[in-house]
């Protein structure tokens, strides 16, 4: 990851400042431990990438002006779809956008392209869009206010307030609704949520965050795709990758020294993939003053595949609990949704 720093801060500095919504590029070439247990890529550390693409670009363009420093805290990410595996040795190009900013944020774009060096085949692998508020190195808990962006035309600035108003009521829903936890079950039964459910604890250090002493978004982001992962392989018992991402929501900084406890459940399956929540709750043990609360919250979709590489059918979820049966419910709206969303986007138009 140092690379993709270097090369986009490099960048950085000899373009200057950014008053229009141009990108950034960078590339860096997937090495053995950025592998899976399948021998690709891991998905989290794509998800690693694209933020940190995403930081620097929105942090570049939140200090392009006179007045308060800044630092680009992620907020949200959409959708994120892994359209393609990427495989170790080849390279990967990521690309960041500014495509709009309201008064207190910044919504970034980013694409990432993977690259066979033997024989320059290139392919689309993922496409993601961030949001990032600028927080004031006085003060990180104060959010300033955004450069404005020269869009090329009217249009673009329209487009880009309605995805900020859709995101915007997204990300206040979604932290209403989120206020339960996994609890552990004593001999759970197969294929029940109880027993693929999964957390991870993690004691926030010092290589976790930024320089001003909380957790990189793509450190979050990775840790929830491990505990994802777990979750799907154990409930398929099976090699499993990441299929997409909805939407990650952050609702609160995690600051270092934090303990963080990164949970995971299934919540619904179809024939070929399946759901599953992953919570993330931080525990200031240094801090007396503040009590435990949930950072942030996203469903991953997984498939199940044979060692051929091939899509193999996926155990189905057993719901035993009201909760469950309802969570089971929301996660199969969400699939149908998605599903219809794909099929309008293939249809010929008239």
């Amino acid at each position: 990851m140092l690379m993709l720093w270097r090369a986009l801060s490099l960048q950085a500095l000899r373009k200057g400042v950014l008053d229009t919504c141009v990108g950034e590029k960078a590339k860096q070439i997937m090495r053995p431990d950025d592998a899976n247990v399948a021998g690709n890529v891991h998905g989290g550390t794509i998800l690693k990438m694209i933020e940190e693409a995403g930081a620097i670009i929105s942090t570049r363009h939140c200090n392009s002006q006179n007045g308060e420093r800044c630092v680009a805290a992620l907020a949200r990410v959409e959708r994120t779809d892994f359209l393609s595996p990427m495989c170790i040795g080849e390279v990967a190009h990521v690309s960041a956008e500014i495509t709009y900013a309201s008064k207190h944020s910044v919504e970034v774009q980013v694409h990432v392209t993977s690259e066979n060096i033997l024989t320059g085949t290139k392919k689309l692998t993922n496409k993601a869009t961030l949001w990032y508020v600028p927080l004031s190195l006085k003060n990180v808990d104060k959010v300033l206010e955004v450069p404005p962006v020269v869009y090329s035309r009217q249009e673009q600035e329209e487009e880009g307030r309605k995805r900020y108003e859709a995101q915007k009521l997204e990300r206040m829903e979604t932290k209403w609704r989120n206020g339960d936890i996994v609890q552990p079950v004593l001999n759970p039964e197969p294929n029940t949520v109880s027993y693929s459910q999964s957390s991870l604890i993690h004691l926030v250090g010092p290589s976790d965050c930024t320089l001003h002493g909380f957790v990189h978004g793509g450190v979050t982001m990775k840790l929830m795709d491990e505990v994802a992962g777990i979750v799907a392989a154990r409930h398929c018992k099976t090699n499993i990758v990441t299929a997409s991402v909805d939407a990650i929501n952050f609702h609160d900084k995690i600051r270092k020294g934090c303990v963080i406890t990164i949970s995971g459940r299934m919540t619904f399956t179809s024939n070929k993939s399946m759901e599953i929540e992953v919570l993330v709750d931080a525990d200031p043990v240094v801090d007396n003053s503040q009590k435990r609360y949930r950072a942030a919250s996203a469903f991953f979709t997984y498939v199940s595949l044979s060692q051929e590489g091939k899509p193999l059918p996926v155990p189905q979820l057993v719901p035993e609990t009201e909760d469950e049966k309802k969570r089971f419910e929301e996660g199969k709206g969400r699939y149908l949704q998605m599903k219809a969303k794909r099929q309008g986007q293939t249809e010929p138009q008239a």
